[in-house]
């Protein structure tokens, strides 16, 4: 059996493994729901192995949309007292139990990918049609709920919601955030992974704090982004959901619906417009923006790189493209999460350093068709080492590959299949 063939085996026997039949768990014990990105971007995974199952991914967390257009973050099919925190916390109201954040939204790209793919549009177009004003909703909702001020780009006001929990990005903003008053609690992500490689103790008091402080304001999504004292505006969260909108746009063209088309097509240009604002000539990449006092934040992680998924200038991504070169030559692997020379950087911790397949993807993804295609294979190529000496691993040490977080990490299996076997009409 050749390396390609049994890097396949191995990543379809993690999906099948975390398969709950029309969804898919992270990895079992330590996050035992189903996730919103994750499920997008398990789904383009999935398609190597069964279309069909593909579709029914995306279709269930689209389920579970809120009436207002928000696809929550967290979808809790099942009663299970090994996460925290659980429905009884957020306490949403939800006929099936849902957190009150969302995540980037990467449905629009899975969809329009998935399309392109389709081995039969015709059995197909009834189940996109109707998927199509479902994510077409969820991004009204993003624009009018997260940026109310018309600048083009949308605030996180929780960082669960950009996926990089504990980014350094968010250090500084997030101090607003009390840590008084909480309701004591028991953490389960440290029962399964290592607490060195998770959120501290105090950034989770923090999470935790805004989950009550929405929680008692009812989770009216029209009352959260003024109220909250964590506003940032991302890059790689803000390209994620460009990306969806022109994606969207051209799949809603193509197959008639006229009104979805035009409406996100402006919104990728306003928005687009907008990422000039985030850009740093000295760091060579996007940074945040600190929406309460207006400051960018002077932290080079890897959601400024990202911003490349978007169709940002080509002169940007050329200039990530070197900005991710350099990071090359000071990591054995790419892309770490934070860069190695900021002595914020920690390896091992989640988000504030380690290399993720999923943003090595999308990454690679977006530097490729703005023809920067040396760097996008340099990450490819990366991706797979990491996959040959570690396995299936939530997240990996860049300097060692050392094997961090969950096993048989469903969305990193996903995108193996995805690099080892491309296959796109995009």
């Amino acid at each position: 059996m050749s390396d390609v063939q049994t890097l396949s085996r191995d990543a379809v026997d993690v999906l099948r493994e975390n398969d709950r039949g029309n969804y898919t768990v992270p990895t079992k014990g330590l996050y035992p729901f189903q996730w919103n990105w994750d499920s997008c971007l398990t789904a383009l995974g999935l398609w190597h192995v069964d279309e069909d199952r593909a579709w029914r991914e995306i279709e269930t967390l689209f389920a579970h949309q809120w009436p207002d257009g928000m696809v929550p973050h967290i979808i809790f099919h099942v009663d299970d007292d090994g996460y925290f925190p659980g429905p009884s916390i957020w306490a949403t109201g939800r006929p099936t139990p849902t957190s009150g954040i969302t995540q980037p939204p990467v449905a629009g790209f899975a969809v329009r990918r998935l399309w392109d793919r389709a081995r039969n549009h015709d059995v197909l177009s009834r189940r996109v049609k109707a998927l199509l004003p479902k994510v077409a909703a969820w991004h009204r909702w993003f624009f009018a709920n997260r940026d109310p001020q018309g600048e083009g780009l949308v605030a996180l006001l929780h960082p669960w919601e950009s996926g990089r929990d504990n980014s350094i990005d968010w250090d500084e903003a997030f101090e607003r955030v009390p840590t008084e008053g909480i309701a004591p609690y028991i953490r389960r992500d440290t029962q399964h992974a290592a607490p060195a490689h998770r959120p501290t103790k105090d950034q989770y008091d923090r999470y935790l704090w805004l989950v009550e402080h929405f929680r008692g304001l009812g989770w009216d999504n029209a009352k959260l982004h003024d109220a909250s004292p964590f506003q940032i505006v991302d890059p790689g969260f803000n390209a994620i959901l460009l990306r969806s909108c022109t994606d969207l746009a051209d799949l809603a063209e193509a197959l008639g619906e006229t009104a979805i088309a035009a409406e996100n097509r402006e919104f990728a240009r306003r928005g687009l417009a907008g990422m000039e604002s985030l850009w740093s000539s000295a760091r060579g990449q996007y940074l945040c923006r600190d929406r309460t006092t207006g400051a960018l934040v002077e932290s080079a992680s890897i959601g400024g790189l990202l911003a490349a998924f978007a169709a940002i200038p080509g002169g940007r991504a050329r200039t990530i493209a070197a900005t991710i070169e350099t990071l090359a030559a000071k990591a054995r692997f790419i892309v770490p999460s934070h860069n190695p020379d900021d002595p914020r950087f920690d390896a091992r911790r989640y988000w504030r350093g380690p290399v993720w397949l999923i943003v090595n993807y999308m990454i690679a993804d977006g530097l490729a068709r703005a023809g920067a295609v040396a760097t996008a294979e340099r990450i490819s190529a990366s991706s797979l080492d990491l996959i040959r000496e570690s396995g299936f691993a939530e997240y990996y040490d860049p300097t060692d590959g050392a094997p961090l977080g969950g096993g048989s990490f469903t969305w990193t299996a996903a995108m193996v299949l995805e690099i080892l076997n491309p296959r796109t009409g995009a």
